[in-house]
This record gives C-alpha cells, sequence and structure tokens, in this order.
C-alpha cells in the first residue's frame, strides 16, 4: 500500500472552494513536488495531509502504522521564529517531543538521534551556537535536522528555500536529494518549477490546471506548456 493514497480530495477555507478532486498516491522512496501560483493551495494541501485541517470532502488514507508522529515536517518560517532565542541543539533536540510521549525528560536514544541528525547536516560546529545568530540557509539546516528526528517515513517540506541566495539553495536542494536517496520520501511545496523538473520523481501542479504524474509525464503534459507559457 502507498504511504499515502488521496482520492478525490477538494480543499477550502471560509466556505471558498481552492482544490477541486485532487487524486494522487505517495509511494515510498518517491520525490514529489508540489507547484503552483500563489494562493493555489499548497500549503492548505500539506496541511490537510498532515492532519491539521479537514478537507471539504474526498478520502486520505494512510499506509497503516503513518501517522504524524511518523512524519518529519518543516513549516515555513515566520520572522518571530527566525529569532529564536535557542541553540541549535535545543531545536534539533526538540523533533524528539513526539518520539518523547509523557516522558519528563529526553532519553540518551534521543539524544543519540539528535546527535546523528546534527551531523548528517553538518552542523556539529554550530551545536552550541544561538539559533537566531545564524545565516537563512545554517537555520534551514537546524529546521531539516529537527525534522529527520521523527525518525520517520516521509518528509514534508513548505518551501524550504525561500530567502535563500542561490548558492545556498543549491546545497538545499542537493541535501533533500541526497536524504531521499538514501531512502526517505519527500513532500516538498516549492515555486521553482525548473527545481522541480529536475529533481522530482513525481509532481502535483495545483492552480488553474491540474495535474499529478512522474516528472516526464509532467514535461510532456499541457499544464507543463502552459506553466511554461505564463
Amino acid at each position: 500500500m502507498p504511504l499515502i493514497t488521496v482520492s478525490d480530495l477538494t480543499l477550502g477555507y471560509e466556505s471558498k472552494i481552492i482544490i477541486r478532486n485532487l487524486s494522487f498516491k505517495v509511494e515510498r522512496g518517491d520525490y514529489l513536488y508540489i507547484v503552483g501560483e500563489n494562493g493555489s493551495g499548497k500549503t492548505t494541501l500539506i496541511k490537510t495531509l498532515l492532519k491539521l485541517q479537514p478537507p471539504v470532502s474526498g478520502k486520505i488514507e494512510y499506509e497503516d502504522g503513518l501517522t504524524r508522529k511518523g512524519i518529519g515536517y518543516l513549516p515555513q518560517q515566520s520572522n518571530i521564529q527566525k529569532d529564536f532565542p535557542a541553540t541549535v541543539w535545543e531545536i534539533v533536540l526538540s523533533g524528539r517531543q513526539k518520539k518523547r510521549g509523557l516522558r519528563p525528560f529526553y532519553s540518551s536514544e534521543d539524544r543519540k538521534v539528535a546527535n546523528e541528525c546534527i551531523r548528517r547536516m553538518e552542523l556539529e560546529s554550530l551545536i552550541k551556537s544561538s539559533y537566531r545568530d545564524l545565516s537563512g540557509g545554517q537555520q534551514q539546516r537546524v529546521l531539516l535536522a529537527r525534522a529527520l528526528c521523527t525518525e520517520g517515513d516521509l518528509l514534508i517540506l513548505d518551501e524550504p528555500v525561500s530567502g535563500l541566495d542561490p548558492v545556498i539553495m543549491e546545497e538545499m536542494y542537493a541535501l533533500v536529494e541526497s536524504l531521499n536517496r538514501d531512502g526517505i520520501t519527500v513532500v516538498m511545496i516549492s515555486h521553482d518549477i525548473a527545481a522541480a523538473t529536475r529533481y522530482a520523481s513525481h509532481i502535483i501542479h495545483i492552480g488553474e490546471k491540474l495535474f499529478f504524474g512522474t516528472r516526464d509525464e509532467y514535461l510532456n503534459s499541457d499544464t507543463s506548456k502552459w506553466s511554461s507559457a505564463k
């Protein structure tokens, strides 16, 4: 069974429908990009997949055992969050909260996993640094390490390269691609259609045109041609 199966999903808020009759599947190992115009409903779709808001109609099925505890999530940052007064270690370790449950303290296993995620994101030299003093790219790597701490089956990223300069953006893309090659299923919201057609295994395009399929199918579709012409 796929990790997530979405059937005839309709989404909206305040009585406004923004997505109609969307169907797709997320299989293990996929690298799914969700692209589309501003306000088309990309973030609303992610929040619905995370069970943070209900759909208007339609059905979402999850593989047995997949819960929010098994999904690593990197949301968009607000300016207030960028100024958060905590260390890199504290933020990454907080990614274990869902695993900790009702235990009052983090376990040695929690600390071991956090250390491994810090190493994987090449943040060892910054472990005692204040998050607020980091560059935008460093902050995103910290949040990605935090999301990885769930040790889940699925990683959901909402515009992880937003506001980064081109060099740091490419570094972030390379990091996420390496995670996917290592077997982590990735769902990413992005405005960068060029990156989607470079990295994605599958693409959802939301907006005036609605599409779901493989990258090659997208490149050969009317949706891709329409998007490129805009």
